[in-house]
């Protein structure tokens, strides 16, 4: 009698993880011909100067493996930046690491730090990828959630979080999915948190150019107390309109960064070439991102003022490009739920915040994007105004 062969089964690192939400709304909004406002990403298109630029470096033969760094020139231009904006030059050499987009980077920092069993400190509601990267890492996620509302740090019980077992704090400025900023005043009692303490902070910023109503970007790389443990990971996907392009950079001091690197080196290597080429150039006018503040400023508020025809309650937006938008007042279904009908049967896609959160903290509110075009926001806001 013959007998089969035994198929093995994979026992899943990531259980209670399926296919993400981004991709989820996006193929609904797919079947249902919707107006995508779920997943972030523009609808318009990068500056053809840039686009131009990255064909120059392509034709100009810029096509094989660039260092698994980052092209020097690139990474030169960074500290540039980096010192013009928040008065601290990092070294191009040791400190600035170039990767395949912001969620490479957070993930080999993780990989670079946590060993199993350590705890890291995510503040919820947080990006999808934190959790799941510190648990394939071995880590336990230790969930602190910010204040319902405002969004607010819970000082309080952020400190009873920390333990001998700690390793790890990850922040988020401008906030995804809530579009809140951390200030100065945050970041000097972060330092005085962490002072003392054997705890590294990922700093993700990777909205630092999308920061509304005057206030400026309070980066980690501002405090010294902070920027000697920090990891600040930034996207210039994010930057310049070009998210698939898939290109980012991590700076952190030389012994951080050479960890990070061995990581880094077996993720990807090496991250697009012609890309890097042609963002060392582009970088050299530093309006490219200074406008940016008015520029997504003038969505932000074109989308709320559309927004104000409708039912929903729109919270403050202070960075990024997400609003988020309450429907408590309107249904008792769960935001995923409400997101999904709402794609359905008014043709308009969001994201629920609640998958921000690994116990699906349900507040009955949905994240817009608004760094689309304004007939695209116009046609959502259309349909929204029947709901």
């Amino acid at each position: 009698m013959h007998t089969s062969p035994s198929v093995p089964v994979i026992k899943s690192k990531l259980p209670q993880v399926g296919t993400t939400i981004f991709t989820v709304m996006s193929r609904l909004a797919v079947q249902h011909n919707a107006v995508n406002l779920g997943q972030g990403f523009p609808d318009f298109a990068p500056s053809p100067e840039l686009v131009n630029l990255v064909t120059k470096a392509m034709q100009s033969g810029h096509n094989q493996y660039a260092p698994m760094e980052g092209v020097v020139a690139l990474r030169e231009q960074i500290a540039v930046k980096t010192q013009k904006l928040y008065g601290f030059a990092p070294d191009p050499v040791e400190e600035i690491t170039v990767t395949s987009g912001g969620t490479e980077a957070l993930y080999a920092v993780i990989s670079a730090v946590i060993r199993p069993g350590d705890e890291a400190i995510v503040l919820e509601p947080c990006y999808d990828s934190y959790i799941p990267a510190i648990e394939l890492n071995g880590g336990v996620a230790v969930r602190v959630p910010l204040t319902p509302g405002t969004y607010g740090l819970n000082w309080d019980l952020l400190k009873r979080s920390i333990n001998s077992r700690t390793r790890l704090l990850m922040i988020n400025t401008p906030h995804n999915p809530t579009g809140t900023i951390l200030t100065a005043e945050d970041m000097r009692q972060l330092a005085d948190l962490l002072r003392d303490t054997d705890i590294f902070l990922i700093s993700d910023e990777v909205y630092e150019h999308i920061i509304f109503d005057g206030e400026p970007h309070w980066s980690a790389l501002r405090e010294p107390a902070l920027r000697e443990r920090a990891f600040v990971v930034s996207s210039f996907g994010k930057t310049y309109h070009t998210t698939g392009w898939k290109l980012g950079y991590c700076v952190a001091p030389a012994a951080l960064t050479k960890e990070l690197r061995k990581v880094h080196q077996y993720l990807t290597f090496s991250s697009f070439t012609p890309v890097q080429h042609a963002l060392a150039e582009y970088l050299q006018n530093p309006q490219h991102y200074l406008q940016l503040p008015v520029f997504y400023a003038g969505k932000r508020d074109y989308f709320l003022k559309l927004m104000a025809q409708t039912r929903f309650r729109m919270l403050p937006c202070r960075g990024s490009y997400f609003a988020l938008a309450s429907y408590v007042h309107l249904s008792d279904e769960s935001d995923y739920d409400f997101a999904v009908r709402l794609t359905k049967e008014a043709s308009v896609a969001s994201v629920p915040v609640s998958v921000f959160y690994r116990d699906r903290t349900d507040h009955k509110i949905l994240r817009f994007c608004f760094a689309k075009k304004e007939e695209t926001l116009e046609r959502a806001v259309e349909r929204l105004v029947k709901v």
